[in-house]
């Protein structure tokens, strides 16, 4: 299987099933020198790890993190970060009803087809249980990173959404509640949504909002390794994603150019910023902020047809613990692969420049 490393200089690579031993990750091309926080990076696991609230899946994993090499006394060495976390939670069982039937808009079919194999056990290496291992290596870009601040949060479930602009937002209270929507009226809403879909044996979907700041200009490339385009690629490769907008977004199709140009000021600033903090594919040094589409759990625990490994139609019932809505374990996710990105073109920006 290809396509299990993600970044250029700072570079992750992961390993592990969702019902396996555990699941790990290397970093390779983290500087040194670099003093870690330990408790920081479990707090961003514990962001995201299953169990943390009723509105979420009741699967029940400590996801404490044990680093193997790369690290002396608290410091990065330069060399490979390796790492691993431990599932302790397995229930196997509760998928063997699935061992020979495709459950609907999961992995499941197309995997087999193309390996020929798959492990029906919660999904296997197609699990989101793999996105652990990118917010650990997450939470440590974040420490190389540490003048930009990343901050995202739930903007919308279903059709219950923030209506106010970021700039209006107080981050620090994302974590003041189990959906992680900073405005506590709209969360409110969200989380009895939620509820209502959960009992209903349904799910639901919706949007999580990051917001980068302190973004020096000159990170990204012109041509194919646009920030933006890199940013795109990196959302989309976490479970369940669906669409990806920065800046203006789909809106900006709506307007003239007379009314999308972001206008400077003297000190190279902008009036606006419907750029979203990256023109030409570079930063601008605004910030940039764009929004992630989650669409709902495929699991639902209602009956629906579905299709078995001998070709036939048959009725299925989803069992076992799953997300009714996944935005809220989302948000460090999102989080964490912004720091991947940023901290992986920060590294080639300084590379350029000491070239130069």
């Amino acid at each position: 299987m290809a396509g299990n490393s993600y970044g250029k200089l700072f570079k992750l690579t992961t390993f592990g099933e969702s019902h396996g031993v555990a699941i790990g990750g290397v970093i390779d091309g983290c500087p040194s020198g670099l003093k870690l926080d330990f408790e920081e990076i479990q707090n961003e696991l514990d962001r995201r790890k299953p169990g943390q609230s009723k509105i979420v899946t009741q699967r029940k994993e400590s996801d404490l993190v044990e680093f193997y090499s790369g690290i002396f006394e608290g410091v990065t060495t330069g060399t490979p970060i390796g790492f691993v976390i431990k599932n302790t939670n397995q229930k196997p069982k509760d998928y063997s009803h699935i061992k020979d039937v495709y459950r609907p808009s999961h992995a499941d079919y197309t995997y087999e087809k193309k390996y020929g194999i798959r492990d029906y056990r919660g999904g296997g290496r197609s699990s989101a249980r793999e996105t652990a291992t990118r917010v650990v290596a997450g939470a440590i870009a974040k420490q190389f990173l540490s003048n930009i601040k990343i901050n995202a949060f739930t903007s919308s479930v279903g059709e219950i959404f923030i209506d106010k602009p970021y700039q209006e937002l107080d981050f620090s209270k994302t974590e003041s509640n189990v959906i992680r929507c900073p405005d506590e009226a709209t969360a409110a809403k969200m989380i009895a949504k939620v509820e209502e879909i959960k009992k209903q044996g349904d799910t639901i979907g919706g949007t999580v909002t990051c917001v980068i700041q302190n973004v020096p200009v000159g990170l990204g490339e012109p041509v194919f390794d646009k920030l933006h385009a890199e940013l795109g690629k990196a959302m989309l490769s976490i479970n369940a994603v669906k669409g990806f907008e920065y800046g203006s977004g789909f809106c900006g199709a709506k307007m003239k150019g007379s009314e999308h140009n972001d206008l400077f000021n003297v000190n190279g600033t902008t009036k606006t910023n419907l750029s979203g903090g990256i023109q030409g594919g570079i930063s601008n040094g605004m910030d940039i902020y764009f929004r992630v589409a989650f669409k709902p759990v495929a699991t639902v625990l209602q009956k629906q047809e579905a299709l078995n490994s001998s070709g036939e139609l048959v009725e299925m019932q989803g069992k076992g613990r799953h997300d009714p809505c996944v935005v809220p374990r989302a948000v460090p996710i999102v989080e964490a692969m912004a720091a991947l990105v940023l901290a992986d073109f920060t590294l080639l920006r300084r590379q350029e420049t000491q070239n130069w």
